[in-house]
């Protein structure tokens, strides 16, 4: 979350009374995250989050993350609901940008998550993935295999002032990773960026579930590649095999791993770790002016990378069969 844009008083009025959510009592600009503008809002009907859609959201898109929030909370899912207009719209304009409404989640994030935490994590992640079943709307993976040439020509031309060689590396693993990505694994519904930051927990609980613009359709074991990079590194970008562990031992509680997927977990480890660092990359070479936001550092996913690169199989994940 972050704020790219700020928003009129006389527009928020606007449109506010296009809801049933009560007056406004104050609102409050979200500074985490790189990729929307994001609000808390008070009303008298209590806590919101509004988000202006910004960036790598496309607004065809919206259609299907907003109902995707429906589907999942229906079949159990904890994640926020979209709030809808008196028009029975989720979905309006803001100060130029698409912008919706929804309902706010108790809980806070685990900035430095233990073994419990990755566990209760990898059980929520496979719940999801059973609960997507039979959503109708579909989505590709615009940050997977087939985007990551486009955002590295992005950033081509000024990545080596990032750390010099790395245009020539990045060059040399998408070109790698091209030729050997895993094909033909179960798919369905992801969420695609499920970091720290977007899940709560609440009472030593897992609590819920947030920030589903990156969802999409594609490999089930891609996502679980994704947390393993998100949550199982050490400052230093050493990789903690008993977080690993605890998190592929809790996805497994709910849902079982193919053998292809096992044996696909360190191409796609090393993937996602390129996906975000090439869009780490692209943001931090392409900073806005005046936004309340942090780029995030993308050599940390670089370090990550070249631990992927030299792993065996998915026991050096913490698969133990």
């Amino acid at each position: 979350m972050a704020v790219y844009t700020e928003v009129a008083d006389e527009d928020l009025e606007a449109f506010l009374a296009t809801y049933d959510i009560g007056a406004l009592r104050s609102i409050k600009g979200i500074a985490e995250g790189v990729e929307n503008s994001n609000f808390l809002l008070h009303t008298d009907a209590g806590y919101f989050i509004l988000t202006l859609y910004e960036k790598r959201v496309e607004e065809a898109d919206l259609p299907f993350f907003l109902g995707l929030l429906e589907h999942l909370s229906a079949r159990g899912v904890t994640c926020p609901q979209p709030v809808k207009n008196r028009r029975g719209a989720a979905l309006g304009r803001l100060s130029g940008k698409p912008a919706a409404i929804v309902t706010f989640l108790d809980g806070v994030s685990i900035r430095r998550p233990d073994t419990r935490h990755c566990g209760m994590l990898g059980e929520a992640l496979a719940r999801m993935h059973a609960a997507g079943e039979g959503f109708p709307l579909r989505r590709a993976n615009a940050l997977s295999v087939n985007g990551w040439l486009p955002l590295f020509r992005r950033a081509e031309g000024r990545a080596d002032e990032v750390l010099p060689g790395l245009a020539v590396t990045l060059a040399e693993e998408i070109a790698t990773l091209g030729r050997s990505w895993p094909a033909g694994l179960p798919r369905g519904v992801i969420h695609a960026d499920l970091f720290p930051d977007n899940v709560f927990f609440l009472a030593g609980k897992l609590s819920g579930l947030i920030d589903f613009y990156f969802a999409c359709d594609d490999a089930l074991a891609y996502d679980l590649a994704i947390c393993l990079n998100a949550w199982c590194f050490e400052p230093d970008a050493s990789f903690n095999i008993t977080r690993g562990m605890a998190m592929i031992n809790g996805y497994e509680r709910v849902r079982r791993l193919e053998q292809p997927e096992i044996e696909a977990l360190p191409a796609l480890a090393r993937g996602a770790a390129l996906r975000f660092l090439l869009t780490r990359l692209v943001d931090w070479l392409d900073r806005t002016e005046g936004a309340l936001v942090k780029p995030k550092d993308p050599l940390e996913y670089l370090k990550k990378l070249r631990f992927h690169q030299q792993a065996g199989g998915a026991r050096d994940y913490g698969l133990l069969r």
